[in-house]
């Protein structure tokens, strides 16, 4: 499994992608709910690695805040390899700047994370699923497309693995 450094939505943004994965399981399509036990809560991940040591990563973070003000507009719908799907967040300078720091701080203290959650490759998203049939591909992209565009507002952070049944929150 993946652990994740991950962001927290505002209340009004959670409920909305939660009737989003609602209205996908709904069609057929496993959604990030149906997931772990349901452990799973909409968000942004900053970083990914097999494994991550909570205290290792909260003391690379320290006298930072993680869960930044930061203002998230999901603006369009994607797809990676593999069938995930996806609602991307527009990369403003204030997001990618964070997304920097965070990498920075990291890289300094020698936490390992998936090359393509680096400053450069990441893309800012929010999954929805991790793997729709090639069938239900048009309806899920047709269901995102009903609650675009989104506003978020960043409100927490946490370090996760939920296989691990772990959740080590963040400032």
């Amino acid at each position: 499994m993946v652990a994740a450094l991950e962001l927290y939505l505002d209340t009004d943004a959670t409920r909305r992608i939660r009737r989003l994965w609602d209205a996908l399981e709904s069609e057929g399509v496993q959604s990030m709910r149906s997931l772990l036990a349901q452990r799973h809560r909409p968000h942004v991940s900053l970083a990914v690695a097999p494994r991550l040591d909570p205290a290792q990563v909260a003391a690379a973070l320290d006298g930072l805040v993680v869960a930044a003000p930061l203002r998230l507009d999901f603006q369009y719908a994607g797809q990676f390899v593999g069938r995930v799907l996806w609602l991307g967040a527009a990369p403003t300078s204030a997001l990618l700047a964070h997304h920097e720091r965070v990498h920075d701080r990291l890289a300094t203290a020698g936490v390992p994370v998936a090359e393509h959650y680096r400053p450069g490759r990441w893309v800012p998203h929010c999954t929805l699923s991790m793997r729709v049939p090639n069938r239900l591909l048009t309806p899920a992209v047709r269901r995102c497309l009903e609650v675009l565009p989104l506003t978020a507002a960043v409100t927490g952070a946490a370090v996760t693995d939920h296989a691990r049944d772990i959740c080590h929150p963040l400032p």
